[in-house]
């Protein structure tokens, strides 16, 4: 993979900036703008930025933070799914628990926000409890968004209850946007400032870029990956006016940056920010050590949200606004379906053979696999890929027949199809590799598919899908 970001010298900075911070209030409100752990996105659009440099960063001030997890309470309702991993909000934040825990960081509790007595949230509240994690409920605001005065006062923030902290940095995370994390921080200040604490905010600011142009393709991919929530990137016109340089930030923060300023002046009795982008502590910017390359990666990601948008219109799950948003994006910067270049291949071979087909690229080559009488088109595709990379000769057999007849008869007796998937794949080729060295040596070659691109000629699901998303793999799927 060629590497177009600088992650140490990211580390860095961004960890020098946050200190900077800390320092200013006796206690620190940090909201963790994306994701804490496994930020692919950041990763797939600036080459060499580590997935889980975020919560890596932390660990030299492990004593002195501890986190609170917020969800929104309509999420858990409707059963929002992360895309990457197809899981659950409520799922996602139970992993984030168990993955803190493990590294050794303090899990506060759970702020379910926007809660309305949903059956399903009370449900969901009972297993936090009996898991020993504690949960705290807030209800909408009173006065929100414009009345300030009631916001700021005991029928507003007030009628929270107050989550008990004892260390001066508090990290307020969540599965996704929209889980109140703005709200719960404000709300803490709120009460902390009540108690005599100064306590303060800030943002740890991923996208969109500040200090890169409004148009380029890093905060393009940015409006494509948050395209169901409406967002917008916009010029910051409060840092505009007040220094005269031109910032990127987005139309949420932008809108709402007046009613929270004055609600952090009355909190606080004094202004703390003068603009959206002066919350934030992002220095992603400085980092791009090749912007062709964090460009090329950029585009490649918004064809990729094209595409996964489209799915989710057909499967119900967004309405047709979302994809057309980011085709419009494609469209603005010049780009189509086939600026992938798996797209164009998979296309060409189903129409070829008659059957579904699944293209991946590795380095300058294509490889290909097709739907056959006993496996998927992704078991096929990695078959393929992994003989390829070991120079292993196309009619050699990976597959024992001895292992191979007995899980097929036990599917067809179990009604659970005729076709081997991808897991069941893998899983016979473990089994393989202890008698066959050519199988061995194929399966030290998966770890090489990570960041390949991947396209589908019909929609991937279940099992197929996850474990070509857990091998790393940039899937994309006709609809």
């Amino acid at each position: 993979m060629q590497v177009g970001f600088n992650n140490d010298k990211y580390v860095k900075i961004q960890s020098e900036k946050i200190r900077e911070r800390f320092k200013l209030f006796d206690k620190l409100y940090l909201e963790i703008g994306g994701k804490l752990f496994d930020d692919s996105h950041a990763s797939r659009i600036l080459p060499g930025f580590k997935s889980d440099v975020k919560i890596n960063m932390f660990q030299e001030l492990k004593n002195d933070l501890e986190i609170i997890f917020c969800i929104n309470a309509h999420d858990i309702e409707r059963n929002k799914t992360r895309g990457e991993y197809g899981i659950t909000y409520d799922e996602e934040i139970i992993k984030l628990i168990n993955n803190s825990k493990k590294m050794g960081f303090s899990v506060n509790s759970v702020v379910v926000t926007l809660y309305q007595s949903q059956i399903s949230v009370d449900k969901f509240i009972k297993k936090l409890n009996r898991n020993g994690i504690k949960t705290y409920i807030h209800t909408f605001t009173k006065g929100y968004p414009t009345d300030v005065d009631t916001i700021v006062s005991e029928e507003g923030y007030g009628a929270n209850p107050y989550i008990e902290t004892t260390k001066p940095l508090i990290l307020v995370n969540a599965p996704g946007p929209g889980s109140g994390k703005l709200a719960t921080c404000l709300s803490q200040i709120y009460h902390e400032n009540k108690r005599g604490v100064n306590a303060g905010y800030a943002k740890f600011e991923t996208f969109p870029v500040w200090n890169l142009p409004l148009k380029h393709p890093v905060n393009l991919a940015y409006e494509a990956a948050t395209a169901d929530l409406k967002d917008v990137n916009m010029i910051d016109p409060f840092h505009l006016e007040k220094y005269g340089k031109t910032a990127v930030n987005y139309n949420r923060d932008i809108e709402m940056f007046p009613v929270l300023k004055s609600i952090l002046k009355k909190v606080c009795s004094k202004d703390i920010y003068f603009s959206p982008t002066d919350m934030g502590v992002n220095v992603v910017g400085l980092c791009i050590e090749n912007n062709d390359i964090v460009e090329d990666a950029s585009k490649k990601e918004i064809v990729r949200r094209y595409y996964n948008e489209l799915n989710n219109y057909k499967l119900g799950l967004c309405d047709e606004d979302t994809y057309k948003k980011i085709k419009l994006l494609m469209n603005e910067i010049g780009i189509d379906e086939e600026y992938l270049s798996v797209i164009k291949p998979a296309l060409e071979k189903a129409s070829s053979e008659g059957v579904d087909v699944i293209a991946l690229e590795i380095g300058d080559k294509i490889i290909t696999g097709k739907e056959t009488d006993i496996l998927t088109p992704a078991s096929s595709v990695v078959i393929n890929a992994i003989k390829y990379l070991s120079d292993i000769p196309d009619d050699i057999k990976l597959l024992s027949p001895n292992v191979l007849e007995p899980m097929l008869k036990l599917k067809k007796e179990m009604n659970n199809g005729s076709h081997l998937t991808l897991p069941e794949v893998l899983t016979a080729l473990s089994i393989c590799s202890v008698t066959n060295p050519m199988t061995e040596k194929a399966l030290h070659k998966l770890k090489e598919l990570e960041n390949c691109e991947a396209h589908a000629t019909y929609m991937v699901m279940n099992g197929d899908k996850k474990t070509l998303k857990g091998l790393k793999v940039n899937l994309t799927c006709e609809s």
